[in-house]
């Protein structure tokens, strides 16, 4: 994982800003319409599609424009403004946030006259949640030393300070890097060059710039789930703290920025034009205990699986292979037995789902790790009698032959009750 930023907010700015908020009693825990999101059946807590006039700023009843050109503890070179210049909608659905060289001799940064301007925009003062789907459909920018972000923080930053207050980095690049984005959690002994993530590679070797792509977070309270375009590649809970404090556990606000230069990225070189822009199609959350599509519970739930005869399920392996089996196993708390069911009704581990071979719906269908590709064959719904039943097939997750033997191989068939086609969740 490359080395993150010391930390991304503003002493001077943002932390003032939480605290005028907080003594003003304007954070609260949902707002916005309950309207239906169009990509699940769960209904939004808030959201903005970004719809208005070519110029407009962004609704200031949504978002707070920040200000500045103090590096935010990562020697960054842009100043951060609330012009139209920097901000505005397009039009057409959109928020475009763009990066431009400074023509304002007037604006100083950190390291003398200001070299660019941009915007960074945050929900601090309108909208805070607990737990919930976050997501944003984005087309960020390309080149050396460009660093956009779709974040969150906690609201209590300006009483309990970062990294105390925590941070969700749903969605960063650094332009070196076209074709992968980070998804990484910040907490007390864990942040910085230190937090916890992961990258995720577009397939192909695709540059992100190249397209729209919807960057999400599923949020409950003993787990973070990471997707893009709705592939899961990443869960945290608080095992993966090392024992340090796990401080997701109360409301958080939305950033959206795109930052030039910086410790991470670098500064831009020769080959990075100018201006560069960071399109926002829309920003939707939903809260964790709607109901949702396919056989989601409404909670993400991660932990181990446990089955006949106390065997945990496991895969093979513990390869992330497309196709790998998956099977029972002596319950060892590996990453290949740590499962999240998510809101979504998918069931991961190693970033990818359990999965029907061939969307079978056959008895004896064997069970797999894939990819996640939305398919029924990786819907799955569990219930109050334990079994855990694919949608597409309306069968049960079975252990072969009624087996409790390490390395029996997993199918679905008909449900019927039996001991092998019982589950318990973490």
């Amino acid at each position: 994982m490359a080395a993150h930023r010391a930390r991304r907010w503003s002493l001077a700015g943002l932390v003032c800003l939480i605290t005028a908020a907080l003594a003003s009693a304007v954070l609260y825990t949902t707002t916005g319409p309950a309207a239906h999101r169009a990509d699940a059946a769960s209904a939004l807590t808030w959201s903005d599609d970004f719809d208005g006039p070519a110029g407009k700023a962004p609704d200031s009843s949504k978002w707070t424009l920040e200000t500045g050109g103090n590096g935010n503890g990562n020697h960054e070179l842009q100043y951060y403004t609330k012009s139209t210049d920097n901000a505005a909608l397009d039009g057409k659905g959109n928020l475009v946030i763009t990066a431009r060289k400074n023509t304002d001799s007037g604006l100083q940064c950190w390291n003398g006259p200001c070299q660019f301007t941009s915007a960074r925009l945050n929900t601090a003062q309108t909208f805070t949640q607990k737990y919930g789907h976050f997501e944003s459909r984005i087309k960020i920018p390309r080149g050396k030393g460009m660093w956009p972000a779709f974040w969150m923080l906690g609201d209590n930053l300006g009483s309990a300070g970062w990294p105390d207050s925590g941070e969700i980095d749903i969605m960063e690049n650094v332009g070196n890097e076209p074709s992968t984005v980070h998804g990484t959690i910040h907490g007390p002994g864990y942040s910085g060059a230190n937090g916890i993530g992961a990258p995720y590679n577009a397939p192909d070797g695709k540059a992100f710039a190249d397209d729209f792509h919807v960057f999400a977070v599923d949020w409950s309270p003993n787990a973070i789930t990471w997707s893009v375009d709705g592939h899961a590649y990443e869960t945290r809970t608080p095992a993966d703290v090392n024992g340090n404090k796990w401080v997701y556990d109360h409301p958080f606000f939305m950033i959206l920025n795109l930052a030039v230069g910086g410790d991470w990225p670098g500064s831009p070189d020769g080959g990075t034009s100018f201006p560069q822009t960071m399109t926002v199609d829309y920003v939707h959350v939903s809260a964790s205990d709607q109901p949702t599509s396919g056989g989601g519970s409404g909670t993400a739930r991660t932990g181990a699986i446990k089955g006949i005869g106390g065997m945990c399920v496991d895969v093979a392996g513990a390869s992330d292979a497309d196709a790998t089996p998956i099977q029972l196993h002596d319950c060892n708390g590996a990453d290949a037995q740590k499962w999240t069911l998510g809101t979504d009704g998918t069931v991961r581990a190693l970033g990818k789902c359990l999965d029907v071979k061939g969307g079978s719906t056959d008895n004896g269908a064997a069970v797999q790790l894939y990819r996640c590709n939305g398919s029924k064959a990786q819907q799955w719904g569990y219930s109050s009698a334990r079994d855990l039943t694919n949608v597409g097939a309306d069968k049960c997750l079975d252990a072969k032959d009624g087996s409790s033997s390490d390395g029996t191989r997993l199918q679905i068939w008909t449900c019927g009750g039996n001991a092998n086609q019982k589950w318990t969740v973490g």
